[in-house]
């Protein structure tokens, strides 16, 4: 190689000629990666920080609601949706405050809670639960199809006899009995026998009568 016949006085020359040719590169080169590990570390400081004040907040809402102050729950809510949409806990308080809403007869709050909770929820886990329980209020709001068509497009995550049982539901309010006996011995072979429910869903099949036959 080139080095083998040069001494080492010349190869210190060689190389002091191509750091101050190159000088200019190398610290680019340096300041950059610099920058990238710090510009990394600060991302994940700042991603732990956000984090940290979303729970904090979180667990002040939560207590609001353990002693029914909504007022002040509602506010906190509305900073979680609006600063904290990223994180698990704007869908989680949405969830709470439909179901506050609910209680209270507000339907109309709560769907609009659940709609939030849906577009917010980052989580698949979050979102087929949100959109099962938006699922429920269109059925109830009297728009079955929109409720088929949402629970088509959920993700394809647990809850299954919940999501078999929906789809019973909204089949039934737009009179597709065959459809909705399907769905409604779906949900029961995904329910355990000793689930609280289960006897009301045999009775939501039932109710459906017997499958008719064709051409009869």
């Amino acid at each position: 190689m080139a080095f083998d016949v040069l001494d080492e006085h010349e190869q210190g020359e060689l190389v002091q000629k191509w750091l101050r040719e190159n000088a200019l590169s190398i610290l680019i080169g340096v300041g950059l990666g610099l920058l990238l590990i710090f510009g990394w570390q600060q991302w994940r400081i700042h991603r732990a920080t956000h984090r940290l004040d979303a729970a904090t907040q979180y667990g002040v809402f939560s207590a609001d609601m353990d002693k029914k102050d909504v007022d002040a729950a509602k506010q906190i809510a509305a900073t979680l949706q609006k600063d904290y949409s990223d994180t698990p806990y704007a869908t989680l308080s949405a969830l709470r405050m439909a179901d506050d809403a609910a209680g209270r007869g507000d339907h109309e709050a709560a769907h609009a809670q659940l709609q939030s909770a849906y577009d917010h929820a980052g989580i698949d886990a979050l979102k087929t639960l949100a959109g099962l329980y938006l699922a429920r209020s269109e059925i109830a709001e009297k728009k079955p199809q929109e409720a088929i068509d949402l629970l088509d497009k959920l993700p394809q995550l647990g809850y299954a006899a919940l999501r078999d049982e929906l789809r019973g539901d909204a089949f039934a309010a737009l009179g597709r009995k065959d459809e909705a006996r399907t769905a409604y011995t779906d949900a029961l072979t995904n329910l355990d026998a000793s689930a609280a429910n289960h006897a009301f869903l045999e009775m939501k099949l039932n109710d459906l009568g017997s499958a008719e036959k064709k051409g009869s």
